[in-house]
């Protein structure tokens, strides 16, 4: 069984190559591929993660780093960035461009890897340093991308796993700063968060 994880910075969690799938970070696909290798003898993790990456640049990547690589079970974080890179440098992806290359990819992947399981994840926001001083901008975009995502997993039959829902669930157990340390990146527990997540979205 082979496990791809694809998405921005909060998947690649500080890989130390990011030519090499098999690096698989510090962050949440680290912990599954300890805990799946450990109860699978035949599981593979694989993390094709890039820091900074927007859901254009998973297009411009998607052959080499997914379809190539001919995963059983392929899950996708993207959208914190197609949001912060607009607030930051004007460089964001607007809503409208960002459902539609996102359903290219889906599309691409369904018609070249047919018997893949695709898990999508929800882009999420907390309160931190990199939040907050525009925050409510911030989060309407970054919900509008979640509830993108949302809809086009119903409409490819995929799962959806809400991480928004996981952190505010958190959030009753301790302060966002425990679970990411500027609003966006996890920390261990967060990642602990995620990977929880996801494996209850597979039943595992």
């Amino acid at each position: 069984m082979r496990y791809l994880f694809q998405g921005d910075s909060i998947t690649d969690a500080g890989r130390a190559d990011q030519e090499n799938p098999h690096e698989t970070g510090a962050g949440y696909p680290r912990l599954l591929e300890a805990d799946l290798t450990c109860g699978q003898k035949d599981c593979e993790v694989l993390n094709c993660g890039i820091s900074g990456n927007r859901v254009v640049d998973l297009l411009a990547r998607w052959k080499k780093d997914c379809l190539n690589l001919k995963p059983d079970v392929l899950t996708i974080l993207i959208g914190v960035n197609d949001v912060w890179h607009e607030l930051g440098s004007a460089n964001g992806v607007k809503k409208e461009l960002f459902e539609e290359v996102y359903r290219i990819l889906l599309r691409e992947t369904r018609e070249t890897l047919p018997d893949t399981r695709i898990i999508l994840m929800g882009a999420y926001l907390l309160h931190g340093p990199a939040t907050d001083e525009q925050w409510d901008l911030f989060h309407a975009e970054v919900t509008a991308r979640r509830e993108i995502t949302r809809k086009l997993a119903g409409e490819f039959g995929l799962d959806f796993v809400d991480l928004q829902e996981t952190f505010d669930r958190g959030l009753r157990e301790a302060p966002a700063g425990h679970w990411s340390g500027d609003g966006v990146h996890p920390t261990a527990a967060g990642h602990m968060l995620i990977a929880r997540a996801w494996k209850e979205k597979l039943n595992l």
